[in-house]
């Protein structure tokens, strides 16, 4: 009988760290049973975030940063097994996103490139690994994102209300989930990315625990307008995006076409409010005679001011933590690539085309098998 085990992991646009999920999934049942973080490693990080902001690199680099991302997350499913006393043979396999470095789904040669060696996780861990999830879906025409709406269908669905799932991870994207319409779902702009890159440029902080900073500071309404102005939040679905695109060298361009001299802290608290404000708009639109559910999941789920600008600026909706449903809100996308694991290695369509524009329903993923 095959183990029904599966491992999630997830290294995001916030280059905090891994998240690994344990996640037990037998046809409709699928049950988190263990997590994990381990923070990204200082030099990792540095690395990884230099070659987002430049957008260049030389091949040995890029060559290097790839297998030492696979050494991490091996060394992270080691530790993990050990500390949960399960051996290799009890995991049927290991869903891997890798660490996105770049994703362009527009234009004549549209792409997206995640990085982590996955032969080197399967030979370092033993485990069947599946990754490279997102190319397929641009190959039939899509963006390749985002891709957990299809989860977030399977755990968070409700008969009698209007769900919808907000990740606030360094990128905030819905799932829109209604019992009488299709799944839609789309990035909508910056989450905690800006924020981040923020406080660590001028206080040394890799975020802004509780948004305690920005809370000390001044929204400026000017500014905030400003950035609500970027092209990006305008376009209609299916769209994603990534810090290719919201990074301090866009922050830095609004803060010179903006031209007035600000506070630190003022920025921060505006920049909270860019992403508040985003947020709020995107569910605006939504209309329903339902009852309004939304359940906030990723590292944004822990920031007080977010999760209390969102209840202010939503007052029809029921706003809550994934948590408070069952489904820690820091490993909802860490067990979603463990579930798309075992979609690929079941031949079972994976993406929603009517999220990610893709011209059918296709099978995501790649096999790296262990060698027996």
């Amino acid at each position: 009988m095959q183990p029904t085990y599966y491992l999630g992991m997830m290294s995001g646009t916030s280059l905090d760290g891994v998240d690994i999920a344990l996640v037990d999934i037998q046809q409709s049942q699928i049950k988190l049973l263990a997590t994990e973080f381990t923070p990204m490693p200082a030099q990792l990080h540095s690395q990884i975030n230099q070659l987002i902001q430049q957008g260049q690199t030389t091949l040995q680099a890029l060559g290097e940063l790839d297998q030492r991302l696979g050494q991490l997350y091996a060394d992270c499913v080691v530790h993990f097994l050990h500390k949960q006393q399960l051996t290799p043979t009890q995991i049927r396999a290991i869903g891997c996103h890798g660490q996105t470095v770049w994703h362009s789904p527009q234009g004549d040669a549209p792409f997206t490139m995640q990085l982590g060696d996955m032969h080197l996780l399967a030979a370092r861990t033993g485990i069947d690994v599946v990754g490279d999830f997102r190319r397929k879906d641009i190959a039939f025409g899509g963006q390749g994102a985002p891709l957990v709406p299809a989860f977030h269908q399977a755990i968070f669905r409700h008969s009698q209300q209007l769900t919808v799932v907000l990740n606030i991870g360094g990128i905030s994207n819905i799932s829109i989930l209604s019992p009488d319409m299709p799944v839609s779902g789309f990035d909508i702009g910056p989450g905690n990315t800006l924020l981040d890159q923020w406080i660590e440029r001028h206080l040394g902080q890799a975020y802004d625990k509780d948004g305690t900073w920005a809370a000390g500071g001044k929204i400026e309404q000017g500014l905030l307008s400003q950035f609500m102005a970027e092209p990006f939040l305008q376009q209609t679905p299916p769209k994603s995006t990534g810090r290719e695109l919201f990074n301090l060298v866009w922050l830095d361009k609004q803060l010179q076409l903006y031209g007035k001299p600000l506070a630190a802290q003022d920025v921060q608290a505006t920049l909270a409010a860019f992403t508040v404000h985003s947020i709020a708009d995107s569910l605006k639109s939504i209309h329903t005679r339902l009852p309004r559910r939304l359940l906030v999941c990723g590292g944004g789920a822990k920031n007080s001011l977010l999760m209390d600008g969102l209840a202010q600026a939503l007052p029809d909706w029921q706003v809550a933590t994934s948590s408070q449903v069952g489904w820690h809100e820091d490993y909802v996308e860490a067990a979603a690539f463990a579930w798309l694991a075992y979609r690929r290695l079941h031949n079972l369509p994976a993406n929603l085309p009517e999220v990610t524009g893709a011209a059918r329903a296709v099978c995501l993923g790649a096999i790296f098998p262990k060698e027996n």
